[in-house]
């Protein structure tokens, strides 16, 4: 998931690592911060397979600032990894929620939309986050009022994402 942000914001424009934090902890922050710690291994190990370079320029106050920009590798790493994502990229809401962010980066309507398709055929599988041996249960089966709002709180959240692949789906062609 980190990766793929690094690639996908990148791809967008060059940028300093500070900057470069900053967008992806806005984009995943509340579910995972993203610390210095792990960011900076995350880039060199892109630097070293030659899918990101770091310029160096001066800095403006302090120290000089390294900017990062994506190779034509990079980029080509970028489209790959949109157009054939992992599956748990399709079913983990917050992998999936990354993907989705560069989804766009991705340049065949055809293939954003085979994408889609395959998180829709997810979603449309009959699932829970509680079961009785095999089968899934409905808030209703429930009488803790908490996994009860679980399970509310996850039927509304499919509900506007299977209306919303669906509408995309069509626009889409």
């Amino acid at each position: 998931m980190l990766e793929l942000a690094i690639l996908g914001f990148l791809y967008e424009a060059p940028l300093h690592g500070y900057e470069l934090r900053k967008r992806i902890t806005a984009l995943t922050g509340h579910v995972r911060p993203v610390a210095e710690s792990t960011l900076y291994p995350a880039i060199k190990r892109l630097e070293k397979a030659g899918l990101l370079a770091r310029e160096t320029q001066p800095g403006a106050v302090a120290a000089p600032r390294h900017t990062l920009t994506l190779t034509a590798e990079g980029r080509a790493e970028l489209v790959r990894r949109l157009a054939e994502p992992e599956q748990v990229e399709i079913t983990d809401e917050n992998r999936w929620f990354t993907l989705l962010a560069f989804l766009r980066h991705l340049p065949e309507p055809a293939r954003q939309a085979e994408v889609l398709r395959r998180r829709l055929r997810f979603l449309e599988e009959p699932a829970s986050f509680f079961y009785e041996g095999e089968r899934p249960l409905s808030a209703e089966e429930l009488d803790d009022p908490f996994r009860q709002g679980i399970l509310t709180v996850a039927r509304a959240t499919s509900a506007a994402e299977l209306k919303w692949l669906r509408a995309t789906l069509r626009s889409l062609g």
